[in-house]
């Protein structure tokens, strides 16, 4: 019986330690029986919205590293600038997080955000995103500029997702040629997401600490998605 329950235990804390690593959670306090619990029970699939996400979010899921390994979500940073024809302009930001399973972050930013465009206004979208569409969400993305002439989506990605396949370079290109700029994130960017978009804890340096080869590792996407874009 004791070593049922052991096995269980540990059966319990591998299901905690996925779950808290799928969602940016901090591994400690696992032997916790209330946190285990809390982690186990943590939707698993869901889109989530809010105004500024935690920095071990940012830390972990914009890094712009080479191989993605372990970053199954998508994080989405957007800034609304919605100018009538008197000039004045008003303007929102906040930031999606999404699961690969569900619904991905640019779907529901149109699904949730931005449902529907008043012709009478001018909308210059600007999106800071974890890592670039799937061929699904580009494929969502030129429907809706095709349809909106008013809208102006700007795109800058931490990382290029899948860009040796032939489908998503070719998303790729059709983005661009829909009128969608694309970019990737330069160190000054990670900066602007850090000090916009990002919880601040209490006691916390404000100061952003880019991370070893964030310009090496900016200059490699660079230059992918230019000989992709050609």
């Amino acid at each position: 019986m004791a070593q049922k329950e052991e096995a269980a235990a540990a059966t319990e804390a591998a299901a905690a330690t996925e779950a808290a690593s799928q969602n940016g959670e901090d591994l400690e306090n696992l032997d916790d029986p209330e946190k285990l619990k809390e982690l186990i029970e943590l939707p698993p699939f869901e889109i989530v919205t809010g105004e500024r996400l935690p920095a071990n979010f940012f830390k972990f899921q914009f890094r712009n590293v080479e191989y993605s390994s372990g970053r199954n979500k998508t994080f989405l940073c957007y800034v609304v600038e919605a100018q009538g024809k008197g000039g004045q302009v008003q303007a929102s930001r906040g930031y999606l997080e999404d699961e690969h399973a569900a619904a991905h972050a640019e779907e529901a930013f149109f699904n949730t955000i931005l449902p529907a465009f008043d012709p009478a206004l001018r909308y210059n979208v600007t999106w800071y995103v974890s890592s670039s569409p799937c061929a699904a969400c580009a494929d969502r993305i030129i429907k809706t500029l095709s349809k909106t002439k008013n809208l102006r989506l700007l795109i800058l990605v931490g990382r290029l997702f899948m860009w040796e396949e032939p489908e998503i370079q070719a998303a790729l290109k059709n983005l661009k040629e829909a009128g969608c700029k694309l970019r990737i994130m330069k160190p000054q960017d990670f900066e602007y997401v850090w000090q916009n978009f990002v919880e601040q804890e209490e006691g916390e340096s404000k100061a952003f600490q880019p991370w070893e080869d964030i310009q090496e590792n900016f200059l490699y996407y660079e230059e992918k998605l230019a000989d992709i874009l050609k």
